[in-house]
């Protein structure tokens, strides 16, 4: 899995390098043995946030995109989408991407993370729970968004928001990018029309298995 992950994200257009981090020994030697680069890293990071906050002091470069290990479909494309706001804001310190759901019904699984934005395309809140809630008259602007899971930092920032504490919603989800909104900062999401899915469940395996063979075949 992490060979496709690590492949797919060396397609972006944008990015210079990819380096998976972990404190695995043995997903080191997977790396090394297709020839990536990897870094190995203290064992007690909480969340892949303070573990690239570790690998981030020791890189010199501007941003820093995250890329979770357990999505090996996600389109390139995808990842130089959630990059290429950097580009007119200076001030723009963190940004991620999300999708509305094909089937209303897949908003109802905690395996899958919503997201709810704001008029000028930030996030609000991300929860395990549907969200919004279909209670009043439903508006198409207002989703459920499918938050797909990548994030793209400057460097500076993913340092500080490492050495911050975990918050208490980020615990009660468990999702990290709750940190960044319970600290007062601002994540801009990137609307795509590429899915992607996180291997979470035996079923979820399975899935992105038949697609990759697919694939293999086309």
């Amino acid at each position: 899995m992490i060979e496709h992950v690590y492949r797919r994200a060396s397609e972006s257009r944008l990015i210079d390098a990819v380096i998976v981090a972990t404190d695995d020994d043995r997903i080191a030697d997977a790396v090394r043995s297709f020839g990536g680069d990897v870094r190995l890293t203290r064992a007690d990071h909480p969340t892949a946030t303070d573990r690239l906050g570790e690998v981030a002091a020791h890189l010199d470069c501007d941003l820093i995109v995250n890329v979770q290990g357990d999505e090996p479909v996600l389109e390139p494309s995808v990842i130089d989408a959630a990059i290429e706001p950097f580009r007119d804001d200076s001030t723009l310190m963190m940004s991620s991407a999300c999708l509305r759901f094909a089937r209303a019904e897949d908003a109802d699984d905690p395996n899958v993370v919503k997201v709810v934005v704001n008029r000028k395309g930030f996030a609000l809140y991300f929860s395990r729970s549907r969200v919004p809630f279909p209670r009043g008259p439903q508006d198409h602007e207002a989703g459920p968004f499918k938050h797909i899971g990548l994030y793209v930092y400057r460097r500076e920032f993913l340092r500080h928001l490492a050495a911050l504490p975990p918050t208490p919603l980020e615990r009660s989800e468990s999702l990290e990018q709750l940190r960044v909104l319970e600290h007062g900062f601002s994540i801009k999401m990137v609307e795509t029309r590429h899915d992607s899915i996180g291997v979470d469940t035996p079923d979820d395996l399975e899935r992105v298995r038949r697609l990759l063979t697919v694939g293999s075949r086309a």
